[in-house]
């Protein structure tokens, strides 16, 4: 699975240098189901999407939802446990962070997250 680094070049903060990629439907079905909490620095970037769900999840996520250009148009922090994000039109992809990550680096909408691959 390829991994990504994501940096809020709005804020000059460093996001996570651990973040999955899922682009394909089985991957993006699966999401962060079934996954223990994440660590400080870890993620999942959901590609294509413009909503999440939170079924069956045992913990919180922050999720940024962001447009092709990166800039994030919707900012979730702390989404519980069986709670939905709205649908938000205007993003291409979520990035889902460990709870308190978005707050801690001040990430809000207008924002712009850059992503670049990582080599592992």
């Amino acid at each position: 699975m390829r991994i990504v680094r994501a940096w809020n070049v709005s804020r000059d903060s460093l996001l996570g240098d651990r973040i999955r990629v899922a682009n394909t439907h089985w991957t993006r079905l699966r999401g962060m189901l079934g996954r223990p909490n994440l660590d400080p620095g870890e993620g999942l970037l959901l590609d294509p999407c413009q909503s999440v769900h939170m079924y069956w999840m045992r913990y919180a996520l922050d999720v940024a939802f962001l447009a092709e250009d990166g800039a994030v148009v919707a900012v979730y922090n702390e989404l519980q446990p069986s709670r939905l994000s709205g649908r938000h039109n205007d993003a291409v992809r979520a990035l889902e962070l460990r709870a308190g990550t978005l707050e801690q680096s001040g990430t809000q909408v207008g924002d712009r997250i850059e992503l670049k691959p990582v080599d592992i």
